[in-house]
């Protein structure tokens, strides 16, 4: 299985190849998409991306984690967070929204096995 590309970005919206919805946060890996709802796990800006927002993508088998911090970067991500991702055996990539949906993209069409999260506005 394939991770889908992101087919669109901009401030507050998001778009996957292969899904009929659009996002304001996501969540993609290898086969799917869905909506990245901080509020399942009380996730803010500070502190930031949680252990329990990486579960899911983690546990369908990506070797590459990008974590998308906003288009201002406002969203912080701890070092307990990449602790977390590390010890699972999986290498993780922290940047701008932006940056972050190409480096994934240019990814996923090379065939790796990588997911991530992220954030659309701030």
């Amino acid at each position: 299985m394939s991770s889908p590309e992101i087919s669109s970005l901009s401030w507050g919206l998001m778009r996957v190849k292969g899904s009929t919805s659009s996002y304001k946060d996501c969540k993609v890996w290898p086969g799917g998409s869905r909506a990245w709802d901080w509020t399942e796990t009380g996730t803010n800006h500070y502190p930031g991306v949680q252990p329990a927002d990486l579960e899911e993508v983690l546990k369908k088998g990506v070797e590459l984690l990008v974590i998308g911090r906003g288009m201002n970067e406002a969203l912080q991500v701890p070092s307990s967070t990449l602790d977390f991702v590390k010890q699972k055996g999986v290498e993780v990539r922290v940047l701008q929204t932006e940056k972050a949906v190409a480096e994934y993209n240019k990814l996923a069409v090379q065939g790796a096995k990588v997911g991530g999260v992220f954030h659309s506005t701030c």
